[in-house]
């Protein structure tokens, strides 16, 4: 089969597109074939050999988490799933024509596989920062680097919960944030006096690590309710990192209600293919995304 993989830590030039030995299905497990792989930040975090716990590998090592495709391999032990269903989860070395998963649930119906891909890891981390925020229905919350993936899924799950948000992010991004239900505004000078007009701030969350956790603090008044999930700086600013993943299986099945209840949807702003892997590493990297980057096989 064909899979990006990388012999070396460095930059998005060490992918490599290369034909390799099909994954196997273990017990617990299904194999897919592959239709489309989310593009995350971590995926290009641990290319880098940035440290992240629970993510130590040997190389040279696939790439990717994400997946949505068609089982066509299950493991001993798995119950509940036929050959030939449309599943989207969690894996390892999803940039590959086949892959093994770890965790994962049907599509819900009409769901295209290109964004059923983006919806494990954003969903699993949008829920797990609320929770660890403790942002509760009736309050506000704010949230920079809000158009991406992950804060895509926070302003929708929040809505649902009766949360109110105030999203910081790009100028182009403006009127989807504004879509999403939120209050929104741009960085850039004044940026702080802006969000205060919009009244009480009650916690906050960081998506992009982009050096505004002293402000975050400041608007909230409490750096206990203050979290990033991209600025290793945290700890100097007194406020806390999340880094390590909850219960996919839980993230997949919240993900699969919201979407059936209609109170989630994630654009796919563009698609790749395996050999423009390294593009997509390097426009992930670049931040101001709306919504999800997906490769597709």
């Amino acid at each position: 089969m064909k899979q990006v993989i990388f012999a070396e830590f460095g930059g998005p030039e060490v992918l490599e597109l290369v034909a390799a030995e099909e994954p196997h299905a273990g017990p617990g497990q299904v194999r897919i074939a592959v239709r489309a792989a989310g593009v995350n930040a971590v995926d290009w975090r641990i290319r880098e050999g940035q440290i992240l716990g629970g993510h130590a590998i040997a190389l040279p090592s696939g790439v990717g988490l994400d997946a949505a495709g068609v089982v066509d391999e299950i493991g001993a032990g798995v119950d509940g799933i036929a050959l030939g269903d449309h599943v989207f989860g969690v894996g390892s070395g999803t940039y590959a024509e086949f892959a093994v998963l770890s965790a994962w649930a049907r599509m819900p119906e009409g769901l295209a596989f290109e964004e059923a891909a983006g919806y494990p890891s954003v969903v699993e981390t949008a829920l797990r920062v609320l929770d660890e925020v403790g942002v509760r229905p009736g309050q506000t919350l704010l949230v920079s680097g809000a158009s991406g993936g992950v804060g895509s899924a926070v302003l929708q799950i929040a809505r649902d919960r009766g949360i109110a948000v105030i999203a910081v992010g790009g100028a182009a991004n403006q009127d989807y944030l504004r879509g999403l239900g939120a209050a929104a505004t741009t960085y850039g000078d004044g940026w702080v006096e802006r969000v205060r007009e919009f009244g009480r701030v009650d916690a906050a969350l960081d998506l992009a690590g982009s050096g505004v956790l002293r402000e975050l603090a400041d608007l909230v008044g409490d750096r206990r309710r203050v979290l990033t999930i991209a600025d290793p700086n945290a700890a100097e600013f007194g406020v806390r990192f999340s880094g390590v993943a909850g219960s996919v299986p839980d993230a997949l099945a919240a993900a699969v209600d919201l979407i059936r209840r209609g109170k989630l949807h994630i654009p796919v702003e563009r698609t790749y293919t395996l050999a423009e892997a390294a593009n997509a590493h390097i426009d992930s990297r670049a931040g101001h995304t709306r919504g999800r980057r997906v490769i597709v096989t």
